[in-house]
């Protein structure tokens, strides 16, 4: 999927939870959407992108997707 729309979504989520008056419920409420609700290979995506710079994730998506486990790439 393009790395702009996985950003925007991320941060859509993280508009979400931006209200949530504790700040870790909000990081933890982004980074388990993240992970019940996106495919594993979105998750990579945006790991990997996170770990270049993440530029243009909003502070909230960037605090969960630092904590975010992705799984391994599956090898044949």
């Amino acid at each position: 999927m393009n790395i702009e729309r996985l950003v925007t979504m991320a941060n859509d989520i993280a508009t979400y939870f931006a209200v949530e008056p504790n700040h870790a419920a909000a990081v933890d409420g982004v980074r388990d959407h993240l992970t019940r609700f996106w495919d594993p290979v979105m998750r990579r995506q945006l790991k990997d992108y996170f770990a270049q710079g993440g530029e243009g994730l909003l502070p909230l998506a960037n605090e969960a997707v630092d904590g975010l486990s992705v799984p391994p790439v599956a090898t044949v």
